[in-house]
């Protein structure tokens, strides 16, 4: 295996060990998913390219998408699965909880959440945010489907021409974040 450090004594931070460990791992399987898996440095252009194509790998992982089946859904598994990254999605669906309970939304706001349909939901909306905050491991397709389901202008959280039940699509994100859910779909 080929080393990124040119020279094992210099002091650039790319042969930092603390460096390496923050670039984290990430697992890989073959195209067919039937050999081996393999373990990959994640790098930093994996990470940026998953925050920057965040939307579509979210909506994949949300599908069942396998998070190993490329560099990029594994980077934004990675991302997603963290415990920072969870509270913050948590926060953002008790803000929308917030007003749609209190604040008309703001004039600057593009596309406003459907308030009736948030408060009917917000037993739904309280108990995903509770699996999001949890300490334990969960699936990163429970949280893709979470920011999916936030971040859709199209789906039931925003459009009123959208027949899908909000309550329901909720029970089922916090059913895949369940942590006896299985982290990783069998084949």
């Amino acid at each position: 295996m080929r080393s990124s450090c040119v020279n094992p004594g210099s002091q650039d931070s790319r042969c930092n060990p603390a460096w390496r460990a923050r670039r984290g791992m990430l697992v890989l399987s073959d195209t067919r998913g039937s050999g081996p898996l393999a373990g990959r440095s994640c790098r930093i252009t994996d990470q940026v390219l998953a925050r920057a194509f965040g939307s579509r790998l979210d909506r994949q992982l949300a599908d069942g998408r396998s998070p190993d089946s490329s560099r990029l859904l594994a980077a934004r598994a990675r991302y997603l699965v963290s415990l920072a990254t969870r509270q913050a999605l948590a926060e953002s669906w008790e803000h929308v909880l917030r007003m749609a309970r209190g604040t008309p939304a703001s004039p600057r706001a593009q596309v406003a959440p459907c308030g009736d349909r948030v408060v009917a939901a917000a037993a739904e909306v309280n108990e995903l945010a509770a699996h999001l905050r949890a300490p334990l491991p969960v699936a990163a397709r429970g949280v893709a489907a979470a920011s999916a389901l936030l971040t859709d202008g199209s789906g039931p959280l925003y459009n009123r021409r959208q027949h899908a039940d909000l309550c329901e699509a909720l029970r089922l994100v916090a059913a895949q974040l369940d942590p006896s859910v299985p982290l990783f779909a069998s084949p």
